[in-house]
């Protein structure tokens, strides 16, 4: 079960969007924490091999990554161990890409998001979270 506090907090950056960058963490969590809801979120999670997604945010020299493969999901704060992919934008174009209003490869094909490493581990990562939100919209409803 997602834990309710977590639901709270994340329909309250929904409304007013995320106030430090670091508040994307707990979209992590909840995505964590959907593994044990969603089986196709699941099954996605073990049909891939392990990966680490680093994330920086441009204007806040803040960054942070994101495991995900062989059935888990994993985050945490700084750099993470040998990633097979760094996707970098400014606070608003995360902003944008994590609230539906920007759509990820409009903002990579305008350079708004910079994507250096192998870019299937970037698909696969959005495909990811896609599902997990897709799985999670009951709890926003």
């Amino acid at each position: 079960m997602v834990d309710e506090t977590l639901i709270k907090e994340l329909k309250e950056m929904r409304e007013k969007g995320p106030s430090k960058p670091s508040d994307a963490l707990k979209m992590y969590e909840f995505v964590k924490q959907m593994v044990d809801e969603s089986e196709d979120l699941k099954e996605e999670l073990e049909d891939i091999d392990a990966m680490v997604v680093q994330l920086v945010v441009t204007d806040a020299d803040f960054k942070y990554w994101v495991k995900l493969g062989d059935g888990t999901v994993g985050y945490g704060e700084g750099a993470g161990e040998d990633p097979s992919v760094t996707m970098s934008a400014t606070g608003a174009t995360w902003a944008g890409l994590s609230s539906g209003e920007m759509d990820s490869t409009s903002a990579y094909m305008s350079g708004d998001l910079v994507i250096d490493g192998n870019l299937q581990d970037a698909i696969a990562y959005g495909e990811i979270l896609a599902i997990a939100m897709e799985e999670g919209a009951q709890y926003f409803e």
